[in-house]
């Protein structure tokens, strides 16, 4: 039986503040210490959704990674999330996964939000690689991407969790509630959205509503809407394994080359 107890951070972010996020984010991780084996924090939970990229951005070997790092040794988990990372002259909305042994795999953000003007500061990313964990296989991806199901295609049961890391206004909550069980279905794969709650330095207000959904849409856990809290929920990967060859739903799906 293939278990993964995973732990969603649903929290407010200090605004363009990286030493008072990573003070609050390890106090948090600090108490899963032995209580689970993965820990998600919200899209750029070092800094939140700022365009003020080159004063917030920080390089591959910079603070932010270094914690992280630091962090997934001495609590025994791998933790998840994203940050404004620089490389070069760009810079991306990088998803991170750091295990405990101090492997580090990094996921930009495919699509930028234009509305935000997220394009015109940061670099799209390309990469689609698929995690390996405890026996699970896993896909990273970031708040905006959600909204492309294309980029999420899970080609021949390629993974298990899919994860969104995210942003996401409360004005536009519904469409969060609506895709992240649309994507657990067409991929019949466990889906883990974990959003952030507060108001940002823009004005906008999040929701949070993290969830995680099984491989047939079915809720299983759900955090209150704008409330700062922590829940763990253990996955077992038999489900999906019975449901893919129960349903073989995969078998029939459409093939095509995305890049």
């Amino acid at each position: 039986m293939q278990l993964l107890r995973v732990s969603i951070l649903q929290a407010s972010i200090f605004w363009e503040d990286r030493d008072a996020n990573l003070l609050h984010f390890a106090k948090k991780l600090k108490r899963l210490k032995g209580k689970t084996d993965l820990a998600i924090l919200p899209e750029t939970f070092s800094t939140g959704f700022s365009m003020n990229v080159s004063t917030l951005a920080d390089t591959m070997d910079g603070k932010t990674i270094s914690t992280l790092k630091s962090w997934a040794k001495a609590f025994d988990f791998a933790i998840a999330g994203s940050f404004i990372a620089k490389v070069g002259d760009e810079y991306f909305n990088r998803g991170f996964f750091i295990t405990p042994t101090g492997d580090c795999h990094t996921v930009d953000k495919r699509h930028l939000f234009r509305m935000g003007k997220e394009d015109n500061f940061y670099t799209p990313g390309n990469s689609r690689e698929i995690i390996h964990y405890k026996g699970w296989n896993i896909r990273l991806l970031v708040c905006y991407d959600l909204r492309f199901p294309v980029w999420s295609r899970n080609t021949d049961n390629a993974y298990d969790l899919l994860i969104y890391v995210a942003n996401w206004p409360d004005t536009r909550s519904t469409v969060w509630k609506t895709l992240l069980p649309a994507r657990a279905i067409e991929n019949m794969t466990f889906v883990c959205g974990v959003n952030r709650v507060g108001i940002d330095g823009n004005n906008f207000n999040h929701s949070g509503d993290s969830v995680i959904y099984s491989p047939k849409g079915e809720k299983l856990l759900r955090i209150p809407a704008y409330k700062e809290t922590t829940r763990t929920y253990t996955l077992n990967k038999e489900e999906s394994d019975k449901l893919r060859n129960k349903f073989p739903v995969w078998k029939d799906a459409d093939s095509f080359s995305l890049l």
